[in-house]
């Protein structure tokens, strides 16, 4: 169903948002923030052409009911692109049709990532209004995969990118705008960008759902094992439970070996195949403790936003959480140590109405609507 724009909104004003990759269904960090951000924007009464690279998670009529028009475009997911000079995430979004379609007319565009901002080489776009919002600090981020990463192979295309990543960023300067994700890349671009660098806060689904008392509590990890980090952080909750008793449960859409095998020596800790959208909702609910760790400090990970708005008790350390505005919300813990220690604590408790408004007050700050008023306020 198509929204009804509000009558006393500028009905006018319309946007080209291009994504990275089709933002639907919203089961992973960037496309959730870009999924709910073309959802809030488009109930402001906001006129959305969508253009989208698609490599495998197909064409979604549900964008239809937020989007005056999708267009779909293939990425060059080939070897050959890693020759360029340019990044690969970048080069591979190389589209003369998308440039053709941004070209037509003299709307705003907003390039999500620097993925997407390969027509800013071809073409300044003058007279239009440019924004880009920044999912992390490129180049730290693809620095502290390389760090996780064990295949050689991999090692070395990561600090490929790193070194393309952070020459290729003086890309921003093009930007009329540049929305940040998190507090902590609103103090690195803003320095280097000026005000051109507006804090933005990650957009993701606002519904809370009605908490049941499980049969079992039970503490939740959850990712995609295709990324080192998300490894790195499963074998980490892993060997924490591997001196607990209770149960754990490692849930992805994606088995790794390494990571059922380790899962396959306890009793207490099994694997969840996310294999239906609906099944991560059920979890992210149910679980009494959700434990998330990372081992690079970049961007924001929706999973932290997910878990604070749909679940209970949250254990995390301090490069997932702090500078983020949601410390207050978790429980930090660092050492596996510190982690089993937490998690049994939080095991003899109940989520009682005051954990429940401190979550509250932290959220208020990521109110989709107002931030989706912010975008519009600039174009």
């Amino acid at each position: 169903m198509k929204v009804d724009h509000p009558q006393n909104i500028d009905a006018i004003k319309t946007l080209h948002l291009v994504s990275f990759d089709v933002p639907y269904p919203p089961n992973y960090g960037g496309v959730i923030d870009v999924y709910y951000k073309l959802k809030n924007l488009a109930e402001e009464g906001l006129n959305i052409y969508l253009h989208t690279y698609e490599y495998g998670r197909g064409e979604q009529k549900q964008l239809e009911a937020y989007c005056k028009k999708v267009c779909y475009y293939p990425r060059k997911d080939s070897a050959t692109q890693f020759l360029s000079k340019i990044p690969f995430i970048v080069k591979t979004r190389n589209s003369k049709a998308l440039i053709k379609n941004l070209s037509k007319d003299k709307h705003p565009i907003l390039f999500e990532g620097l993925h997407t901002t390969y027509p800013l080489i071809e073409d300044n776009f003058e007279g239009r209004k440019i924004l880009i919002r920044t999912h992390n600090i490129e180049h730290e981020y693809y620095k502290g995969l390389k760090k996780s990463e064990t295949n050689k192979r991999k090692k070395l295309f990561f600090e490929a990118e790193t070194k393309k990543l952070k020459k290729y960023e003086a890309i921003l300067n093009k930007a009329d705008h540049i929305l940040t994700i998190s507090p902590f890349e609103q103090a690195y671009f803003k320095k280097k960008y000026g005000q051109k660098a507006i804090y933005v806060p990650a957009f993701f689904s606002q519904k809370r759902p009605s908490f049941n008392a499980p049969q079992k509590k039970f503490t939740l990890w959850h990712g995609d094992l295709r990324v080192a980090d998300n490894c790195k952080a499963a074998l980490f909750i892993i060997d924490v439970f591997s001196k607990l008793d209770e149960e754990l449960v490692i849930a992805s859409n994606t088995k790794k070996p390494e990571i059922l095998k380790e899962i396959k020596k306890h009793t207490h800790i099994v694997f969840d195949d996310l294999n239906k959208s609906e099944r991560l909702e059920e979890l992210l609910v149910n679980a009494h403790i959700h434990a998330l760790i990372t081992h690079q400090k970049t961007g924001i990970k929706l999973k932290l936003l997910n878990a604070l708005r749909k679940g209970k008790f949250v254990v995390a350390n301090d490069k997932i959480a702090e500078d983020t505005g949601l410390e207050k919300a978790c429980h930090i813990s660092n050492t596996k140590t510190e982690f089993r220690n937490t998690i049994k604590m939080l095991l003899s408790k109940n989520f009682k109405n005051q954990d429940l408004e401190i979550r509250e007050a932290v959220l208020s700050n990521f109110d989709p609507s107002q931030n989706a008023k912010k975008i519009i306020d600039l174009l």
